[in-house]
């Protein structure tokens, strides 16, 4: 389904507030409320618009350390295996495929320094890992929600 303007403009508020009301969206983009609904809800029959969620300080749950991890595997590993094997981490809150030397990269929330390493030795201990190389997020210079939407000032 390709958006509009108004649709763009309405995705925009919702990743900004996805609590703001109808009216509240509405009065941003120069909607009534009924309309603004009506969009929502073709948007999210159409599955542009996958669900709400809330945005939580990773520290609030205790979360304190971050890291990026390259994941460097033995011989033709397929992304299936990968996201298995690494999906079972809790602390593993992304990882994808990339180009380059490393065949996936990861994102990883820990309690602390220790709770990192002990995260990493178990995923060095899949079978199919030759190596890893980690970064430890010093500080975020650029905190935006996973999406911005084309074409808005948001």
């Amino acid at each position: 389904m390709a958006l509009d303007e108004l649709d763009k403009r309405i995705v925009a508020a919702l990743v900004e507030d996805a609590r703001a009301t109808y009216a509240e969206v509405g009065a941003l983009i120069g909607l009534s409320a009924p309309a603004v609904k009506r969009r929502v809800d073709r948007l999210r029959a159409s599955g542009a618009i996958t669900g709400f969620s809330a945005r939580v300080d990773p520290s609030a749950l205790g979360w304190t350390t971050e890291a990026y991890v390259e994941l460097f595997c033995r011989g033709r590993t397929s992304p299936a295996d990968i996201a298995a094997a690494v999906g079972k981490h809790p602390e593993v809150t992304n990882a994808c495929t990339v180009t380059g030397e490393a065949d996936a990269l990861l994102h990883i929330r820990a309690a602390d320094v220790r709770h990192f390493e002990q995260v990493m030795e178990r995923i060095g201990a899949e079978p199919f890992v030759v190596r890893t190389r980690s970064v430890i997020v010093l500080s975020r210079l650029v905190n935006r929600p996973d999406i911005i939407v084309p074409g808005t000032d948001a």
